[in-house]
């Protein structure tokens, strides 16, 4: 019973900073999950110009709170039966929401930008000992945000389940990986 409590109904979809809810990798996320309900959103920051930069993160997790609860009103979806994530940035404030309180069934954390690049020492992961959802990390060989080592060292600390995907040889944009993510995040899904 508990793992029909948890399917997910309907998945949030969040982009990079630089990005949008355009970017071709979250379009073949969307048709990956076909029939289930795909909301791609972009941040505030995004509507305003493709120049600017992105807001503080109260701003963006208020934003995630407020397209999943529009979300789940439109397709008549619990809140605890929703899944968020989305690309590095994205990803990461869907995190902090969920360590935050906000319901969800599990967290797509795809490309998460664990430190700078190049700044090990400034980890991004004060908020992930009160994740308790299952999460699925997925990141590249090279990415300069954070090794495969350096991110399963980092996500011990969630209480939730982890599960990481890695993608060989792709940086932090896993250009030329769009399908083959979205048939990993479709799977893992699917088996909730």
């Amino acid at each position: 019973m508990a793992g029909r409590a948890r399917r997910v109904g309907a998945v949030l979809l969040t982009h990079g900073a630089g990005g949008n809810k355009d970017q071709p990798a979250l379009v073949a996320i969307e048709e990956a999950l076909a029939p289930t309900p795909v909301r791609r959103m972009n941040f505030p920051y995004r509507d305003l110009g493709p120049k600017r930069p992105p807001d503080r993160a109260p701003k963006l997790i208020a934003s995630v709170e407020e397209q999943a609860a529009a979300l789940c009103a439109e397709v008549h979806v619990r809140p605890p039966r929703l899944a968020l994530g989305g690309r590095s940035m994205g990803g990461r404030m869907c995190s902090m929401a969920v360590a935050d309180g906000l319901p969800a069934a599990a967290l797509v954390l795809i490309a998460y930008p664990l430190h700078p690049p190049g700044k090990p020492d400034k980890l991004r992961i004060e908020h992930l000992p009160n994740i308790s959802v299952p999460c699925l990390f997925v990141s590249g060989t090279r990415d300069p945000f954070g090794s495969p080592e350096e991110l399963q060292a980092a996500t011990a600390v969630i209480p939730g389940p982890v599960t990481h995907h890695v993608v060989e040889g792709k940086g932090h944009d896993l250009k030329g990986a769009d399908a083959a993510v979205a048939s990993v995040i479709r799977d893992w899904l699917r088996a909730l």
